[in-house]
């Protein structure tokens, strides 16, 4: 009898480990497990066609690290940039791959993890090393783009909107009676502006320069005719399309450094500027126009003083119907979208 029930109990315990011994079902990968697994490495020394930890290149390294997630990507740098879908600077999340150009060679030449706080980890001449995306005097002039691949899960670290305030059945953080809704709501339908992954609109978070060539091309889709020469826009820039429209057009210029300043944020004075440029805003004022005050921060003589008087005139949403326009501060989302929905509504 004792024999027989220690017989069940083996069994028993055979039976409730099955499941956990001869499972293969694979789950999609981490964002965030494949960084913290990419940065096991760190300190693997650098070799020149290398894919294994006894020494790595580049793109060798980005192949191991996913192929341990059942991720295969192709072998070289250019090759894995044409894959996966394209995300922009500020939308970076760990996990995404990151793209340099013009290192040892022209075009795509290099590629690295993005791990978040603005940093990258990649197998680099001196070793598998992180470095800073956004302040590294080598690595950030030479950011060319970033890549998100469709099976990785993106873990968001999300922030519980609490509020008695009615909120945008489209963004979760934008109230209904946000001055800029129906502007924001109206330019997500066509395409010209889009939320965040976690289902915010983020109105009052900044914009940058490429950012906002982007989107108001979305809206004009020009073309450009000549190669662009500014030292921080590779021919393979996510936003190079777009940059050499808008600034072949003359809607947007460069510097006298020779840069584009794509990651600089846009002030409100360039905003009204450019959107001025963009959509002829001085050509659509007309006698019946009505009458607004001017800015009381605005001289006359200003550069912007004309751009940013059509702008409040022809405010569609009351976002700039205020005394003061404060010209050098940066200019919002919800400005900008503000702005951009008041010029094509009046076309």
């Amino acid at each position: 009898m004792k024999n027989r029930f220690m017989q069940f109990l083996i069994a028993v315990f055979i039976i409730a480990a099955v499941p956990f011994t001869t499972s293969n079902t694979a789950s999609a990968a981490s964002s965030n497990e494949i960084a913290a697994y990419a940065q096991k490495f760190i300190g693997t020394p650098y070799k020149f066609g290398g894919t294994t930890p006894s020494g790595f290149d580049c793109s060798g390294y980005i192949r191991y690290v996913f192929n341990n997630f059942n991720i295969n990507l192709p072998r070289t740098s250019a090759d894995q940039f044409r894959v996966g879908k394209s995300v922009a600077k500020d939308e970076l999340q760990p996990g995404d791959l990151v793209f340099f150009a013009n290192t040892y060679k022209k075009g795509i030449s290099h590629t690295g993890i993005y791990l978040g706080n603005d940093e990258f980890i990649s197998a680099k001449s001196r070793g598998v090393m992180k470095a800073n995306i956004k302040t590294d005097p080598y690595w950030s002039p030479k950011y060319a783009g970033a890549k998100r691949i469709s099976t990785v899960k993106v873990a968001f670290d999300e922030v519980e909107v609490k509020s008695t305030v009615p909120m945008s059945e489209t963004f979760k953080d934008l109230p209904l009676k946000h001055l800029a809704h129906d502007a924001i709501i109206a330019l997500n339908k066509k395409g010209i502006i889009n939320g965040y992954l976690d289902g915010t609109f983020r109105p009052e978070n900044s914009i940058t320069r490429a950012h906002a060539a982007t989107m108001i091309n979305r809206e004009l889709k020009l073309k450009a005719t000549t190669e662009l020469t500014f030292k921080d826009v590779s021919p393979n820039y996510a936003y190079y399309d777009d940059i050499a429209a808008l600034v072949e057009a003359g809607i947007f210029q460069g510097y006298s450094t020779e840069e584009f300043g794509v990651n600089d944020n846009l002030t409100r004075a360039h905003l009204a500027a450019i959107v001025d440029r963009a959509f002829d805003l001085q050509e659509k004022l007309d006698s019946e126009s009505q009458e607004v005050s001017s800015y009381k921060d605005v001289p006359t003589t200003h550069w912007a003083s004309e751009s940013t008087q059509a702008l409040k005139t022809l405010d569609q949403t009351e976002v700039f119907q205020t005394d003061n326009f404060n010209l050098g501060k940066k200019a919002s989302r919800a400005e900008f979208s503000a702005a951009i929905f008041s010029a094509i509504s009046e076309e």
